[in-house]
């Protein structure tokens, strides 16, 4: 039998490699002016496409779904055609993955600043660019099988176990989460409401983290470890272990995001014994890749790029031990919903993707463009810039974490609060912040470092676009021997690799999901609680469109601080009609679940106006174009129509005169601010949006004054 030759397809890696360092660049640079805007919320210029609220979802989907996105892509094609022995299935395809998912990027950059969201964290985008991120991933899904089945290599090597566990549970993730419906072009509502919306979203949203930012970089670090280091894997038994473990244990844990919220018990213990158990696959992975460098500590020390490996699997060690520790109800009730969190995702983002990314690219680059990396040296100024701004920004957001968090609860010997105002805890830790931006500019910097040194490389050597290369080709599959073990028998059949990681996943999603989706019975009604007002409801998604939920929460916890502070803890009934819930997962600001009635119109008219006013301090940017542009009314009737066919008790019919209420209620809260001295046209945003904020809460305050 004689050899066969072919060629590997480096073009599509160097494209996806090109993509990676450029939206890393555009994706650093808009958060570093999201954390800017945190201590200066001039930073948006007065522009309301630029407040914080609409480009943090920005930063998150560009650094996620466009640097990492793309870098897994880079990472995958490079490995998969070199692991199976025979180039991608189809260059068409591979080609149109590449542009399909750059378009869906940049459908992201446009139309998340313009407010167009649904909300859902890490999964913001709207219902037409879901549907073509599905096409996409199946297109990526097509080449990845095709490139298997036609392979010269019959076993599949651990890299490609997640490679195809990351396929399969991406979609599951991304079509279950993406389950709303169409209003226009470009507006949806979420088909489940409330606490149902919020275990479906946190669900989706850590299982984003374990199955986009972490598996298919263990299936990378699996292949380009072994190769940077040039040794074998430490352990293939403890891979197989890592592997199902991983995968089996991950999808069961999303319920420790809603810790004392109004999800059911036993929901929220389900989550945190599977996330206690995560520790142990977690570190597995660790362990297996930095044990592949035992004997090599020299090498280490002398190539760049083996310290970039090391300090990113460092940092997914500490950040996959800290998020077990973070699901215990004690240290839960502490970190959530303060900068603690955000140092903890931030040391994994920053540390085991972003180190990873480099020192892929810093590894590939030259191969593919037959050459030698342009300077060592530079490489080396971006570990240390990297991992100095790793620290900066890092250990200034636990301090602030644990700051807020501890001042929030405190008492005095009196039995009071201590600092009755949020407003308290921010001014006290802005200087944290200040040293976080300082800590991301220099990360920033580090990877301008690398892109500047790429491109010298990329010009010094020359791109081989089809590198030759030939392999014996797959002899006919015989009857496996029976003393085979039966994991090495499996590596053989991928597509029944794919079914067996594919109901792995499912078995933990039936089991947390179901319940709380199937049985109405968990979530119990409250007779007060009432459909929004037609104004309320555009408020709502005025709301929304602004990104209020990424600084504020709409959940009290049954903590006396919060309780003293805000009012009465939430209940389930009260969210039954909220597509989609807005329990937010970071208090830049205060709690609103209790908002309504607190203050008068006036109050809210003057604080969208000019926060400081109001609040002396406050770091939310002015919303003055809400007095300036018209409520759009004309989608009044098929937002109403849309809540009642998703179960919202509106009577048939309502779309027809629901305007006509929308505009009474607009004109007696434009009285009632001219009654204060203000002068505001009744059909104006803002009008919308205090009408919805002073809803917020009352339905209890109502039912309590009718118990009475």
């Amino acid at each position: 039998m004689q050899p066969e030759n072919f060629y590997y397809d480096n073009k599509i890696v160097r494209n996806f490699g090109i993509a990676t360092v450029i939206w890393g660049i555009i994706g650093m640079t808009v958060g570093l002016i999201v954390a800017i805007q945190l201590y200066s919320p001039g930073m948006n210029m007065g522009n309301q496409y630029t407040t914080f609220g609409r480009i943090r979802p920005l930063h998150t989907n560009a650094v996620i779904f466009a640097f990492v996105g793309n870098a897994i892509f880079m990472g995958v094609y490079y490995s998969l055609q070199r692991l199976l022995k025979a180039r991608m299935f189809s260059d068409a395809l591979s080609k149109i993955h590449f542009w399909g998912w750059q378009l869906i990027i940049l459908s992201a950059v446009i139309t998340l600043p313009l407010g167009l969201t649904t909300s859902h964290e890490y999964a913001e985008l709207e219902w037409p660019i879901d549907i073509a991120i599905t096409l996409v991933w199946v297109v990526f899904g097509i080449n990845m099988f095709g490139t298997i089945i036609k392979r010269r290599e019959r076993h599949l090597y651990v890299a490609i176990w997640f490679y195809i566990a990351t396929f399969v549970t991406i979609a599951v993730l991304h079509i279950v989460n993406s389950f709303e419906l169409p209003v226009s072009a470009f507006k949806s509502y979420m088909v489940y409401a409330g606490v149902q919306d919020a275990l479906v979203q946190w669900w989706y949203g850590h299982n984003a983290v374990a199955f986009f930012l972490t598996t298919p970089y263990l299936g990378m670090m699996y292949y380009f470890l072994p190769k940077m280091a040039n040794r074998p894997i430490y352990s293939y038994k403890l891979s197989i272990l890592h592997f199902w473990a991983l995968i089996f244990i991950y999808i069961w844990a999303g319920p420790h995001h809603l810790l004392y919220t109004t999800l059911p018990g036993w929901a929220q213990s389900l989550g945190v014994a599977f996330s206690i158990m995560l520790i142990a696959p977690s570190w597995g992975g660790m362990i297996n890749g930095l044990l592949t460098l035992r004997g090599a500590w020299d090498k280490v020390r002398d190539d760049v790029i083996l310290k970039f490996m090391v300090v990113g699997l460092t940092a997914y060690g500490m950040a996959t031990f800290e998020g077990p520790m973070l699901s215990l109800k004690q240290v839960n009730a502490i970190g959530h919903f303060t900068d603690w969190i955000v140092a903890h995702v931030h040391v994994g983002a920053l540390g085991w993707n972003g180190f990873l990314t480099f020192a892929i690219l810093y590894w590939l680059i030259p191969r593919i463009y037959k050459t030698q990396l342009f300077s060592k040296k530079l490489a080396s100024f971006h570990f240390w810039i990297g991992t100095l701004g790793i620290l900066f920004y890092a250990i200034p957001m636990y301090w602030a974490g644990f700051t807020q968090g501890l001042m929030l609860k405190e008492f005095t010997p009196e039995g009071i609060l201590k600092y009755p105002a949020f407003l308290e805890t921010t001014m006290r830790i802005l200087p944290m912040h200040v040293m976080r931006s300082v800590g991301g500019g220099l990360y920033l910097l580090g990877v301008i470092v690398m892109a500047y040194n790429l491109c010298r490389t990329a010009l010094k050597g020359k791109l081989v676009a089809n590198e030759p290369a030939a392999a014996m080709p797959l002899p006919v599959l015989s009857k496996a021997n029976h003393e085979e073990k039966w994991h090495r028998v499996l590596e053989r059949k991928p597509i029944q690799m794919m079914i067996a990681a594919l109901l792995v996943i499912l078995v933990g999603t039936f089991f947390e999901l179901m319940p709380t989706l199937t049985i109405s019975s968990n979530i119990p009604t409250i007779a007060a609680v009432k459909p929004y007002t037609p104004l309320e409801l555009q408020g709502r998604d005025i709301y929304i469109r602004e990104g209020c939920s990424n600084c504020h929460s709409q959940t009290v916890r049954p903590f006396r601080s919060e309780t003293e502070r805000y009012g009465e803890y939430s209940k389930a009934g009260e969210f039954v009609y909220d597509h989609p819930f807005l329990w937010g997962s970071k208090r830049t600001g205060p709690d609103l679940a209790r908002e309504g009635g607190k203050y008068g119109n006036a109050w809210h008219y003057n604080h969208l106006m000019d926060p400081r006013l109001m609040s002396p301090g406050s770091i939310m940017p002015n919303y003055d174009w809400l007095v300036k542009q018209n409520l759009d009314t004309a989608t009044t009737a098929a937002k109403i129509k849309a809540m009642r066919t998703l179960g919202v008790p509106y009577p048939e019919g309502y779309e027809k005169t629901a305007n006509a209420d929308l505009v009474k209620q607009e004109k007696e809260i434009a009285a009632n601010l001219y009654n204060d001295h203000i002068k505001v046209k009744n059909n104006k945003e803002i009008v919308a949006l205090i009408a919805y904020l002073q809803r917020l809460g009352t339905d209890i305050k109502a039912s309590k004054t009718a118990a009475k």
